[in-house]
């Protein structure tokens, strides 16, 4: 029954929250997104105590449920280990080598390089393998579908353009999905229980859990059926004993028992504890995390003085409305791409050097293919993190992530002698108008206080391979002339809690 309960909610997480992540025609509530808010780095880096309280809560009182049935990277693994149907046995723990990644994660992210956030955070693993492995998969099944419903004249199907966001963030996704998914088809859970920083949490938790899988002496034979169906590998039949930083709370064993030798129960006097080796370890890798940023904080500065910028025309990388600025973008987000997915413009692409190393596959704004709408708020209402904090369209109207440039002399107004005004017509805060200039054209005139950074004008002008008129990106966001810059940064962390 435990089993079944739990296959019953992993299978409807991890079903809602692939197809949020899918969906392209919004289909899905946007509420949905909330299924993303309770994994554990996203509500650990948004601060929202009430739900890192009750997944701590829940992991000491039933252990690593959160790893069985929230963890959409950790429900993969176990659908990959099934069609395998590959036997188990028990292998030796390395909890060294578990704290020094876990270790690692929290130092490196903490001096900036959110791509170490990006890279081992199971939830944002599993969000880029759905936006840039799974999704173009959906997205041309959605095609061949609309190409036959449209023939009978049906077209409750439409063809959508698929393509590479990223190629860098695509190898990534790519490379995660064959790792993962090869490592759980020969050995079940091996990258939570060894590599992920998220299973060595909540592992660590598991051993102080009210309620535990555990082994009745009296009944058991060692006959190791439970070790073979054991994919956290923790079972050693042959001495009676679970590691219990592994197990991940599957139930598989005791659907397998007949001999009822193993239950899912407080402990008593029949049950053989685990042996806890791990506190000293646990101590003094507390201590390596807290002394490295002082030895590394150096190597951060000169690093985060290297920068690359796609376009010889623009300097600052667009960072998306709600980011405050690329620095508060590269303190919270984990690159899990949920707004770049839920991007109705398309606008929205990971970046590879534009925000320098440290913010290698964060959300940036381009302009190729769309414009960010006047009224869109999509992309700061989903993300998890608050790394985009949320906006209401009338704050969203007042917000300037960055300010039109214009070059008069590629315009082709004045290279080509024609009319044009495009950039003008799609300005939605007349940033951007058309003066007398000669022979009856027009030319445009900006006025950069007005311009909200929409990019309307940079995607509509025809000028190539460099446009006459651009958006140059804000170091940090600003908004109305009666406010400082000092003062929005400021003013929009303490409106939500920061």
């Amino acid at each position: 029954m435990l089993k079944k309960i739990r296959v019953i909610a992993s299978v409807l997480i991890f079903s809602l929250l692939t197809f949020y992540f899918l969906d392209f025609a919004g289909i899905l509530p946007m509420e949905l997104h909330v299924l993303g808010h309770i994994q554990f780095i996203p509500a650990w880096l948004s601060h929202n105590i009430a739900i890192m309280a009750a997944l701590i809560i829940c992991a000491l009182l039933f252990g690593r449920i959160y790893c069985s049935v929230i963890c959409p990277l950790g429900i993969f693994q176990d659908i990959a280990s099934r069609c395998s149907k590959k036997k188990f046995a028990y292998r030796k723990n390395n909890l060294a080598l578990r704290w020094i990644i876990l270790a690692v994660f929290f130092i490196l992210f903490n001096l900036g390089f959110a791509i170490i956030a990006g890279v081992l955070d199971p939830y944002s693993m599993y969000g880029r393998i759905a936006v840039h492995v799974f999704k173009p998969v959906y997205m041309f099944a959605n095609n061949i579908l609309a190409a036959i419903f449209n023939n009978f004249g049906n077209y409750a199907f439409y063809k959508t353009e698929i393509g590479i966001l990223s190629v860098f963030s695509f190898i990534i996704a790519l490379l995660s999905f064959a790792i993962v998914g090869a490592l759980a088809w020969k050995n079940g859970r091996l990258y939570c229980n060894a590599i992920c920083p998220v299973g060595t949490v909540f592992g660590f938790l598991n051993k102080f859990s009210l309620f535990k899988i555990r082994i009745n002496n009296a009944q058991c034979v060692s006959c190791g059926i439970c070790s073979a169906k054991c994919k956290a590998s923790c079972i050693d039949a042959k001495s009676k004993a679970i590691d219990y930083s592994r197990c991940v709370n599957c139930f598989n064993c005791i659907s397998s028992c007949n001999k009822k030798g193993i239950s899912f129960a407080m402990k008593n006097k029949d049950n053989q504890p685990a042996v806890d080796k791990s506190k000293r370890r646990f101590m003094l890798m507390g201590l390596a995390a807290a002394a490295a940023p002082a030895v590394l904080a150096s190597t951060q500065r000169s690093l985060s003085e290297t920068k690359t910028t796609n376009a010889p025309q623009r300097g600052t990388a667009i960072s998306p409305p709600g980011s405050v600025s690329a620095e508060h973008l590269k303190k919270r987000c984990t690159s899990c791409h949920l707004c770049v997915s839920k991007c109705p413009s398309k606008v929205l692409k990971p970046a590879f050097m534009e925000y320098g190393i440290g913010g290698v596959m964060m959300p940036m704004m381009h302009f190729e293919k769309g414009f960010c709408n006047y009224d869109c708020v999509a992309c700061s209402g989903v993300c998890p993190n608050h790394a985009l904090l949320p906006l209401t369209k009338e704050q969203k109207h007042r917000l300037q992530v960055g300010k039109v440039i214009f070059i008069p002399e590629i315009c082709v107004v004045h290279t080509n002698g024609t009319s044009c005004g495009a950039c003008s017509e799609h300005c939605p805060t007349q940033a951007v108008k058309m003066v007398p200039y000669k022979n009856g054209l027009t030319i445009p005139v900006i006025d950069v206080d007005i311009c909200v950074g929409c990019g309307g004008c940079e995607f509509i002008c025809p000028v190539r391979p460099h446009r006459a008129i651009y958006v140059e990106g804000n170091k940090i966001h600003q908004q109305a002339k009666a406010f400082a810059v000092e003062e929005i940064e400021e003013k929009e962390i303490t409106d939500f809690g920061f």
